[in-house]
């Protein structure tokens, strides 16, 4: 990549600085034997840890999250539905369990080699959604721990065109329950790639009736 790799200070300041502070920059993972891609971010959610009902850390430290209690700028990927990764950047002094989940993203590079894993999308939506940009970049629980900021590391963030202030807009997280009146979720206005906004919407749990 071009631009700068983002120093470890970037991330270890408040999530909610940090978070807005991410839109423009480029995430770029080099898988192994699966070539480089890289994204632009164009969307993300900040968490607090355990001042926040929202955060994976707001009950405590477990095995699945102890990545977000250690230093900022490493990755905490986590396996969600059954089905698909997510991927945190971890912000803020070691310990304090703050991370920001990136939502969304522009492919600027490998694009060849995202559509290759995710062939039945269109460009605007390789990335477009927490899953689908691990997806598209290859992640997945191995990379969970990584360093973002070791120059010549396979995950990196750099520099890229950071978004205009004015484009930068927020609202409510997406599909969280607790504190889901925090305006916490960042995005550039008007970039296709951003994601569409989905409130939580709580399982109905089926009624047991005399035929059961």
């Amino acid at each position: 990549m071009n631009g700068a790799l983002l120093p470890r200070g970037f991330f270890d300041r408040p999530v909610e600085e940090v978070a807005p502070a991410l839109l423009g920059h480029v995430l770029s993972h080099r898988a192994p034997g699966g070539g480089e891609v890289a994204v632009r971010l164009t969307e993300v959610e900040a968490y607090a840890g355990p001042l926040d009902p929202a955060s994976h850390a707001y009950r405590g430290r477990t095995p699945r999250n102890s990545v977000m209690f250690g230093p900022p700028g490493h990755a905490y990927v986590y396996f969600t539905y059954g089905m698909h990764f997510c991927m945190n950047l971890v912000c803020g002094p070691d310990g304090t369990s703050m991370a920001v989940l990136l939502r969304a993203g522009e492919i600027v590079a490998g694009e060849d080699v995202a559509r290759a894993r995710r062939s039945r999308s269109s460009v605007r939506d390789l990335a477009r959604g927490p899953a689908r940009l691990c997806q598209a970049l290859g992640i997945a629980r191995e990379q969970n721990g990584l360093d973002v900021c070791t120059p010549g590391g396979p995950l990196t963030v750099h520099a890229g065109d950071p978004a205009d202030p004015a484009l930068v807009r927020n609202g409510p997280r997406t599909g969280v329950n607790g504190a889901k009146e925090v305006p916490w979720r960042f995005w550039i206005d008007g970039d296709p790639t951003v994601s569409p906004y989905r409130a939580h919407v709580p399982r109905q749990r089926k009624k047991i009736t005399a035929a059961d």
